[in-house]
């Protein structure tokens, strides 16, 4: 009796810890999804998009998935993972109306793992910046990104790798597709690309750092 009383202890114990780590594993950081379903985001466009056990996934039919709120200065954190011949994009900043790839920004996801990168590439913010390495992993693996987009700046970082360091008001940059990148705005929405084919995110969080006016 008393030895099972002392493994309850042990494993009650270790449930608790493992709880704690959890809550504090991205301490500073909120999760934008609960991972069951679509709260706090609005489908833009073809209703493809699903939230089941942990993951939010496109069918790839077109449109976005934006968030509610308008955020200024911010830490993104999210994986991803493609199939085969998938293509998707993070949005950035962006406008419930027109093209959020370029009334905000859209930061490429292509299944192109180990190809030449360019403007449209994984990691490029699409028709204004190449990334400076090709680190996407090919279909069916999951890949991590932190996105710090604060003020004026715009820093990237694909599985662990730096990717981005952007100054939009840079001249270099003004002859971007569309329109120069000086033109994108101080705050907007949040969003993920429906394209083509199957994609999943999860572990999506945000750390705001100033909040949208």
């Amino acid at each position: 009796m008393l030895r099972r009383l002392g493994w309850f202890l042990i494993l009650s114990l270790a449930c608790a810890l493992a709880s704690t780590a959890e809550e504090i594993d991205d301490p500073g950081f909120a999760a934008l999804f609960d991972g069951q379903d679509l709260a706090g985001w609005h489908v833009m466009g073809q209703q493809d998009w699903h939230a089941e056990d942990g993951i939010v996934w496109t069918e790839g039919k077109g449109g976005w998935l934006r968030s509610d709120r308008h955020y200024a200065d911010f830490v993104l954190r999210l994986e991803y993972r493609l199939t085969q011949g998938a293509a998707s994009g993070i949005l950035l900043r962006s406008a419930e109306q027109g093209n959020p790839a370029f009334t905000g920004l859209k930061v490429s996801l292509l299944d192109d793992a180990g190809q030449p990168t360019d403007l449209h590439s994984t990691g490029a913010v699409y028709g204004a910046v190449i990334p400076l390495y090709s680190v996407g992993r090919k279909a069916g693996e999951w890949n991590q990104v932190e996105i710090s987009c604060i003020g004026r700046h715009l820093t990237i970082y694909l599985n662990g790798n730096r990717i981005h360091k952007i100054d939009f008001d840079d001249p270099a940059f003004v002859f971007a597709e569309q329109r120069p990148l000086s033109r994108v705005p101080n705050e907007g929405y949040i969003g993920l690309e429906s394209r083509t084919n199957r994609v999943d995110f999860r572990s999506l969080r945000i750390q705001v750092l100033k909040p949208a006016a």
